[in-house]
């Protein structure tokens, strides 16, 4: 099921709610890659060049991503103000949510090994914490942050209160790929795994333009790939965190 937003202008990044399905449509992945299974060969997170397991896919624009049973995909477009943070794709099981956006990188690659100091200093310096952990992808961030006012999906509660976090990154030929799992998956390694199949089975295109480091790559909507606009007014909130490359960088979660 595919869902998209807008965000409002002023409006900081949420959680995952219910939101009403949109009308957009799966896109293949084309006739690239091959059959999934055991011969797939090693893991992911894919490049368009790689052949990669073919599969059900939702186009994005520079994100490919897996169809699974069981999961609601988002895709929250920045416009106006909001575009600094700018836009992701989430996928959602259940009160748990993952965010995904991808980022132009150098062609040496280690943009992840950065990132992960940045964001732990910046959590540091807003009142949470967190601790470097060894997952299926390498290195990543078991995170405590302090949120908003709510305490999830129609839940009241403290401002500041901490909630767990969990940061996942993958270098790829000139391109980083960041996902922040939020919600009891964070914690619960059941639950976590369907959203590491999921991590390690996207796709990034990341095209052959020149862009600076850190620029996040472009998010689009299935039936606007070949177009532009803005989305539709219908849109609902969705699940999401901020642009972690923003006011160096950003990881502040409202609920």
């Amino acid at each position: 099921m595919l869902r998209r937003r807008r965000r409002e202008a002023g409006e900081q990044p949420g959680p995952y709610e219910e939101s009403q399905q949109n009308g957009g449509r799966y896109a293949g992945s084309g006739e690239r890659g091959h059959p999934a299974g055991p011969a797939a060969g090693a893991a992911g997170p894919w490049d368009i060049a790689d052949d990669y397991p073919r599969q059900e896919r939702v186009d994005c624009g520079s994100l490919l991503i897996p169809v699974l049973d069981g999961f609601d995909v988002q895709i929250a477009m920045a416009v106006g103000d909001e575009q600094e943070h700018g836009s992701w794709v989430a996928v959602v099981r259940g009160e748990s949510g993952m965010q995904l956006q991808a980022f132009a990188a150098p062609r040496s690659g280690g943009l992840w090994d950065d990132v992960r100091h940045e964001i732990a200093a910046n959590i540091a310096e807003s009142g949470g914490s967190c601790r470097e952990a060894s997952g299926p992808f390498g290195p990543e961030l078991d995170a405590m942050v302090p949120v908003g006012d709510t305490a999830g999906p129609g839940e009241q509660g403290p401002a500041g209160q901490l909630h767990a976090v969990r940061f996942l990154g993958a270098d790829g030929p000139r391109w980083f790929l960041r996902g922040v799992l939020s919600g009891p998956a964070a914690t619960d390694p059941a639950l976590r795994a369907p959203f590491d199949d999921v991590f390690g089975d996207v796709v990034v295109v990341r095209g052959d333009y020149p862009a600076p480091q850190r620029q996040q790559l472009e998010i689009r909507s299935p039936e606007e790939a070949m177009m532009s606009g803005e989305p539709p007014e219908d849109e609902e909130p969705g699940w999401g965190l901020a642009n972690p490359f923003a006011r160096g960088p950003e990881i502040t979660e409202t609920r």
